[in-house]
């Protein structure tokens, strides 16, 4: 109970002091310090190009530049506290500082109802067959100083298809369900509820927490979220290929549970279509002002919000996913668009004092060395985007991928085993990055020179 009463108090600073909610942000370590990559917009180019050659990991698990290295965290079957097993596919991550000397990584697992869970589970939002199904989240909680591991549990079940999410202002972590089904429709034989849903986790859970689905959010092919710390407006993305990109604004800021509007995006006197597959109709560079657009029925049970935001004037997108809160601006990787499909990283600007939202395509790329289809992204200390690459070919060959203030991107690490990376995030004193590698399980913890960018 102490727990969740913490957790109230930052969520009522949060409310009472939103002018200071960007401190809490950053002490959560989900954004930048310093110009961040707003210094592209402003002119400013760094000198820097890249860590240096990757450095082959005699572990067979991580290659690194020279002067980093990796740890461990957790793996697949590693026994947890709560008498539980590590589940499997580890997808979007966390970071959040829960006082006393700790912090908490929040992750997501990626499981449809025919995956293993790690051991049976208590309580959850939804069952399949009778049986709860697995999807959900772990907290790892580790030494802030020393990165030991002191305990890990599931703090989330019932739900499928953990992806991607994003971390809140006031200590949580939003997990989205990417999976739009329930009984009686695509895949939903056996289940009890309809899914596609965002659920919120505190970082200060000690357990499994009451399974609430955050149905004005709206229900589609949830990917990621970000909040916004001056408005507590929530930003979510969606992957499919005609997706859209969503708005949320609460009744009450920092209470998502007390509902709020959902809306899409709509450019100003720009392209409806951001994909550039027929034509490229969304330049590099240009900055266009957005309107937002109300949707209604948005707990869709047909599973149509996208399609009609878009006959509504909403702008396109090719798979929405990974989606981060910089410093003043939110950055969205869509996995598939640009001229050749390999992925494109779009740019909000936040309007201020009246002025209008802004928004921009900051990154197209041209080929796979520069990336193949990015994932999940977060922004560096340091103000470069850090973009995990999500490519299943014949040869699985991921990377993390670095994109520097001005738009040119580096490899960071290389994946060597057959997965993907995902869940990329920063300690608070941004020492430190984890990442997942996606299945089997791992979760990491990289120290090297970041600020040497």
């Amino acid at each position: 109970m102490s727990q969740m009463l913490n957790t109230n108090g930052n969520r009522r600073q949060f409310l009472t002091a939103t002018s200071s909610a960007f401190a809490a942000l950053i002490a959560s370590g989900c954004s930048t310090r310093g110009a961040g990559l707003a210094s592209a917009s402003t002119g400013s180019v760094s000198s820097f190009t890249d860590y240096g050659p990757l450095v082959q990991d005699p572990n067979g698990i991580l290659d690194l530049p020279e002067g980093f290295s990796y740890r461990v965290l957790s793996s697949l079957g590693d026994a947890m506290s709560d008498g539980g097993t590590v589940p499997d596919k580890a997808d979007g991550m966390g970071c959040l500082d829960i006082g006393n000397g700790e912090i908490a990584l929040v992750r997501n697992h990626e499981l449809i109802p025919t995956d293993g869970p790690g051991g049976p589970i208590a309580k959850g939002y939804g069952t399949w067959n009778g049986e709860i199904t697995p999807g959900g989240t772990t907290n790892i909680v580790l030494d802030a100083k020393t990165l030991e591991v002191k305990r890990q549990f599931r703090t989330l079940g019932g739900t499928i298809r953990n992806c991607s999410g994003g971390v809140t202002p006031w200590g949580s972590w939003l997990t989205c369900e990417e999976a739009p089904t329930g009984p009686g429709q695509r895949f939903g034989d056996g289940l009890a509820v309809n899914h596609g849903w965002t659920f919120e986790v505190p970082g200060e859970a000690t357990g499994l927490v009451d399974p609430v689905p955050l149905r004005a959010m709206g229900r589609f092919n949830h990917e990621a979220a970000c909040v916004d710390p001056e408005t507590g407006y929530v930003y979510q993305t969606e992957d499919m290929n005609d997706s859209v990109f969503y708005r949320f604004i609460p009744k009450v800021p920092g209470e998502l549970s007390e509902g709020g509007k959902l809306q899409a995006m709509v450019i100003e006197n720009g392209p409806a279509d951001t994909r550039n597959w027929d034509a490229n109709t969304m330049p590099l560079g240009t900055s266009f002002a957005v309107s937002w657009i109300d949707l209604d029925d948005v707990e869709a049970p047909k599973n149509d919000l996208r399609t009609r935001a878009a006959t509504a004037g909403a702008a396109v997108i090719a798979r929405g996913e990974g989606l981060h809160m910089g410093d003043g601006e939110l950055y969205m990787c869509s996995t598939s668009g640009g001229v050749k499909k390999l992925g494109q990283i779009f740019r909000l600007v936040p309007g201020r004092g009246g002025a209008p939202d802004r928004f921009e395509l900051f990154f197209e790329s041209e080929s796979e060395d520069q990336f193949n289809y990015g994932d999940n992204l977060c922004v560096a200390p340091n103000g470069h985007l850090v973009v995990c690459e999500d490519q299943y070919t014949e040869v699985v060959d991921n990377h993390l991928r670095g994109v520097t203030p001005d738009g040119r991107p580096y490899k960071l690490a290389r994946l060597t085993v057959q997965t993907e990376p995902a869940g990329a995030c920063f300690s608070p004193d941004g020492k430190t990055m984890f990442v997942n590698a996606y299945a089997p399980t791992k979760t990491l913890a990289i120290t090297g020179p970041w600020a040497s960018a």
